[in-house]
């Protein structure tokens, strides 16, 4: 079974329940201490019980929020799980791709979405957010020593297994670039019959649109160097 986890943080206004409605796999929606109506409309999309919830009483930030909701996936017996972002920037209809990279290669156990405009892909994104991504992403690569293209795209499917268990263990020590350090944990597990890079796949997304009321703020941008440096320093040693 595969469980998908949305993250959300006062996101009544940006919740779709009719995207939930008609969507084929089940989703775990985490509340994350929101002080609006997200947790009235959670209890809509769950209406049906075939959506479930999560309910953090105090606000964790993103990065516990998809922890622990993973974590829960994986304690309700789920044998696949994700998390995908609130927005829906990247549609429902993109998860089928990623359990099809799953299906076909059982020495791949991470499935990371790629925000990439090519001919015949829907891909809206803003030029400048574009252009940093694009910076941020090959600071990321030196960092990690990986060719990884975009490690924020909020769309990002695993395998469970024994080695996922062992790097949602403990919580982040980033609050917003998450996503790096669960690559710095994964590549940095002990090796098995396949390189731990082999394991990873990023998938071009066919459709992925911009949408407004993200809550990063260019604050956030400006702590990220930092975060990298952290990451850096607890994974792989002082730069």
């Amino acid at each position: 079974m595969t469980l998908i986890v949305v993250p959300c943080y006062n996101e009544a206004g940006r919740l779709d329940p009719d995207a939930f409605a008609q969507v084929q796999t089940p989703c775990l929606l985490v509340d994350d201490g929101s002080t609006d109506r997200t947790r009235e409309v959670i209890d809509r999309i769950c209406e049906d019980g075939r959506h479930r919830q999560l309910i953090l009483t105090t606000n964790v930030g993103k990065a516990e929020a998809v922890r622990q909701g993973l974590l829960t996936a994986i304690h309700d017996g789920a044998t696949r799980v994700g998390y995908w972002d609130a927005d829906l920037a990247t549609p429902f209809e993109e998860i089928p791709r990623f359990n099809a990279i799953l299906d076909r290669d059982e020495r791949i156990d991470l499935v990371l979405g790629a925000r990439i405009n090519l001919l015949g892909r829907e891909i809206h994104r803003s030029s400048s957010r574009h252009y940093v991504g694009r910076i941020f992403a090959t600071a990321v690569s030196a960092v990690l020593g990986l060719p990884v293209y975009d490690t924020q795209c909020g769309a990002k499917l695993f395998q469970v297994s024994e080695d996922l268990r062992t790097i949602l263990a403990e919580p982040f020590i980033s609050r917003w670039i998450f996503d790096v350090e669960l690559l710095a944990r994964w590549i940095t597990l002990p090796v098995g019959d396949v390189s731990r890079a082999d394991q990873i796949y990023e998938l071009p997304l066919r459709t992925w649109q911009d949408v407004s009321g993200s809550k990063l703020h260019p604050v956030d941008l400006l702590k990220a160097p930092f975060e990298l440096l952290r990451i850096h320093a607890r994974y792989f040693g002082s730069p």
